[in-house]
């Protein structure tokens, strides 16, 4: 069923879990990310950035989650907006039966973001629903970055704190060096995790990793075996994601590792059967992959069996 989001955050918040957040464009991604929760026994967020809701439309989004939502009753998942870049798309959203939204104006100064980020809160909490906010630049560490290099980049402690406080956001994405899609890392991978435990304990509310998504090795094998070029992308390590939510991330947002999974499944089809034309033989095997990916990421993150 759709509930608020806070709602499942504060109950990963106070049991240090993580629950997967994860994008869809279709119904074959979101069927495929509801049956994994549904065997995983999870709770989870499903989310559409701007660029989806304008792909889709926002009636066949909402019209989508909610069946989906009414098919697993049992199932707690809020309809989350990702990369909401304006008050006016937040509201779009909350008006339309969003239960989640997120306000990104860490592009922008900090006192521009905190009172944007304050505008949204107070319309969405007035509409019963809850808000996430980013601070700090999202993009990957490099190796020879300077201190005062990643401090510029990445989410002051001090500062989220005020945020937090001065905003009433609901949980907050800092910047701790992720950056989105498959090309996260030019040197080794590296998170600042001594800076994320930092904010949690300055903000004590649940917190959101962006750019998660790990590019698994048999995602990763499948579609290079079937044509595709990753370019030497490296993801976040399982290890670092277990590690981000020891140190506080209660909310995982995956959206690339999903979209390899499944084109990989539909490449493959292409190429062992060239007379092949049934969308069902292609987009079946999509689903089949994306469920396997998200199953198992519930797992890692320990939000499987947290239903009840």
């Amino acid at each position: 069923m759709l509930v608020v989001g806070n709602e499942i955050l504060q109950k990963a918040h106070r049991e240090r879990y993580g629950v997967g957040a994860f994008n869809f464009v279709n119904f074959e991604m979101l069927n495929a990310i509801f049956e994994a929760a549904n065997e995983a026994s999870s709770p989870l967020f499903i989310q559409a950035s701007e660029g989806a809701i304008k792909y889709m439309g926002m009636d066949m989004v909402v019209g989508m989650a909610k069946t989906m939502a009414n098919r697993y009753p049992h199932i707690p998942v809020a309809l989350h907006l990702d990369h909401g870049t304006t008050f006016e798309s937040c509201q779009k959203a909350i008006e339309a039966g969003f239960t989640s939204v997120m306000i990104d104006a860490s592009h922008h100064p900090f006192e521009e973001n905190l009172e944007l980020t304050s505008k949204v809160v107070a319309f969405a909490h007035n509409a019963g629903v809850s808000v996430e906010a980013e601070l700090g630049r999202l993009m990957g560490i490099e190796d020879n970055i300077s201190v005062d290099e990643k401090d510029a980049v990445l989410v002051n402690p001090k500062e989220a704190e005020i945020f937090v406080r001065e905003s009433k956001v609901d949980y907050l994405a800092p910047a701790i060096g992720t950056s989105h899609g498959a090309f996260k890392f030019k040197g080794e991978p590296k998170l600042d995790f001594e800076r994320l435990q930092e904010v949690k304990r300055l903000t004590n509310i649940p917190l959101v990793l962006h750019g998660a998504s790990a590019i698994p090795n048999d995602v990763r094998e499948s579609f290079l075996k079937t044509g595709g070029d990753l370019k030497g992308s490296k993801g976040v390590p399982f290890e670092f994601l277990q590690e981000a939510i020891a140190g506080g991330i209660n909310k995982v947002n995956t959206d690339t590792d999903l979209r390899i999974a499944f084109i990989a499944e539909v490449r493959r089809v292409g190429n062992e059967d060239k007379t092949q034309f049934d969308l069902r033989k292609f987009f079946a095997p999509g689903m089949q992959a994306i469920k396997k990916v998200v199953f198992e990421r519930m797992h890692l993150l320990g939000s499987a069996n947290k239903i009840g």
